[in-house]
């Protein structure tokens, strides 16, 4: 049997990917955190399936749950809310199961920065504003960054920022990101995009941590900086330029 770690996306149940959707029902086990998933995308699941809430679940007996299942013959499902590949300890998870000889894949999910773009109808990379994203977290009760990933150094791109896990220390990252993006940069708050408790924020880097503190969130947010957010800027991409000589494919 193999463990199957799955994408569970933003949290809306039809936003999991038609693979998603049958690895769900097929599985004999699914694992999921209740903290970030609408129980809705739990309707994909068989209702014989064992399911095992891990939001109170450290990492190692998350471990024992997804080896004992393998070994008793029994297909596993993992979800993780967005995607694998940001934020979901894939890596100290199926170290483990390397080392305990079980087989494992991985099924992509829509990243919460993706949902949450489009929930507010903006393209990140703007031609001529901004044509990189940088998705990052900060540190307070967390793992320790490397020290060449600091907030100002990224900051300095003026990149379209993106922050995870960032959203009870607003009022600090704005202070720290004015002196690149300036007080007028537009900022978005967005809480369990697709959700249906969905919330959306606007406001400035100098207004924004007022909102946030207003509105009372704790969790499940991400939060997007940079002129990207601007209403109507930006240039227009040369891939569909009228003069471009679409005779050359390189």
């Amino acid at each position: 049997m193999t463990v199957h770690f799955v994408g569970a996306g933003p949290g809306a149940a039809d936003l999991l990917t038609v693979r998603a959707t049958r690895l769900l029902a097929a599985a004999d086990v699914v694992l999921y955190p209740g903290t970030y998933l609408d129980r809705e995308v739990l309707a994909h699941v068989s209702p014989d399936a064992e399911l095992v809430d891990t939001q109170h679940l450290d990492l190692d007996a998350i471990t024992d749950r997804l080896v004992t299942a393998h070994r008793a013959g029994r297909d596993v499902v993992r979800l993780a809310s967005g995607d694998l590949s940001v934020y979901s300890a894939l890596a100290e998870q199926t170290r483990r199961l390397d080392a305990a000889g079980v087989p494992w894949d991985v099924t992509p999910g829509v990243p919460a920065y993706a949902a949450a773009a489009a929930l507010l109808r903006k393209e990140l990379t703007v031609p001529l504003v901004a044509q990189s994203v940088v998705l990052t977290r900060t540190q307070a009760r967390s793992t320790a960054m490397p020290e060449t990933e600091s907030l100002a150094a990224f900051a300095a791109t003026r990149a379209t920022l993106v922050l995870h896990l960032a959203i009870t220390r607003t009022r600090a990252l704005m202070a720290e990101l004015e002196p690149e993006y300036g007080a007028d940069c537009p900022v978005a708050v967005v809480h369990r995009a697709s959700q249906p408790d969905e919330q959306v924020l606007h406001g400035t880097v100098a207004t924004i941590a007022d909102a946030v503190e207003r509105a009372g969130l704790r969790q499940a947010a991400v939060i997007l900086v940079g002129r990207a957010l601007e209403p109507r800027c930006g240039g227009e991409s040369y891939l569909y330029d009228a003069g471009r000589d679409r005779s050359v494919t390189r």
